[in-house]
């Protein structure tokens, strides 16, 4: 029962409110908030400060809250280990990862689907800094996101692929014909961007300085669904990485032009808290992962739509 009161607590914290705690831990709001007055009698002290609402944790609150997490983390390790020694690996494997590797990251699911069956995935679409902060308090078992910018603190790390940079926007006369654009010539373009709280956007940035040039952009977005409607139906360009080729279904009337002066890549993988031993379910992904020739696989499917799209042969051949 002691587990179920630390699941109560933890989903509070991260809530922030009774009623939606409460429905997460498939409970009424009164069985949440009376198992976590068992145990704050339990140990003695105060861990919900309570008015009308949910206010905040106290500081001894605060400590058993740090505790709990790492309580209940152990106690899915020895969930996981024991299924290993029984029936094989089975359990949900909570995996987060940052909006541009969205497009790729079936190719590492599907294979780890293949060979372990009986897992799920949860898969939440993350800042970096949301990562850091998944990893660090165990809502997290691994992540996918870049490897070699702003890197994340106290974690390993296992590369998957690098990504380069195109252009992409719908035919205009004055890209007809070009094999390449530069990142000073994209900037006067009309850009729809990821919002600057995104790590691609400030890699973007970061790339634009270079050329001696800034984005001003018509549109700034944390979606990427809305990123692509701007694309497609406003006339708006944008700046991303090449794996998006994997998700248009059609190409004839795009241009996806790569970016050079400079020429850029950046390497993308997976990460997991750098904690020994790892639970056996992000061993496994590990594993999985780093069997996996991911830039061969990326690679072969753009070039079989190559054909679709005149400047996507440009895109396979800058790699």
């Amino acid at each position: 029962m002691i587990v179920r009161y630390l699941e109560y607590l933890v989903a509070l914290a991260r809530e922030q409110h009774f009623s939606r705690a409460a429905a997460a831990c498939s409970v009424t709001q009164p069985t949440l908030s009376a198992g976590i007055k068992q145990l704050e009698e339990s140990l003695g002290v105060l861990i919900v400060e309570r008015r009308q609402r949910f206010v905040g944790l106290t500081v001894e609150g605060e400590r058993v809250l740090a505790w709990a997490q790492r309580t209940l983390a152990d106690y899915s390790r020895l969930e996981q280990e024991l299924g290993e020694l029984g029936d094989g690996l089975q359990g949900k494997i909570r995996l987060g990862a940052i909006p541009v590797t969205l497009p790729v990251i079936a190719l590492l699911t599907a294979p780890f689907a293949a060979k372990h069956p009986k897992i799920r995935f949860e898969i939440v679409s993350l800042t970096s800094i949301e990562i850091q902060r998944g990893l660090d308090d165990f809502t997290l078992d691994a992540a996918v996101t870049y490897l070699d910018n702003e890197p994340l603190s106290q974690v390993q790390t296992h590369p998957l692929y690098r990504e380069r940079y195109v252009l992409i926007s719908g035919m205009r006369e004055d890209l007809a014909g070009r094999q390449s654009l530069t990142w000073a010539e994209a900037a006067s373009l009309p850009l729809c961007l990821l919002t600057r709280n995104m790590q691609n956007r400030r890699i973007i940035d970061m790339h634009l300085h270079e050329a001696g040039v800034a984005a001003q952009p018509i549109i700034e977005t944390n979606s990427l669904i809305t990123l692509w409607g701007h694309i497609r139906y406003s006339g708006q360009a944008s700046i991303v990485p090449h794996t998006f080729a994997l998700l248009l279904e059609r190409l004839d009337d795009l241009a996806l032009l790569p970016l050079v002066e400079p020429t850029a890549t950046h390497l993308v993988g997976v990460v997991a808290a750098d904690r020994d031993p790892l639970p056996p379910l992000t061993r496994a992904l590990i594993a999985v992962a780093q069997s996996l020739d991911l830039p061969a696989a990326i690679e072969s499917r753009i070039a079989r739509r190559a054909g679709e799209c005149p400047t996507l042969n440009a895109v396979v051949a800058s790699d």
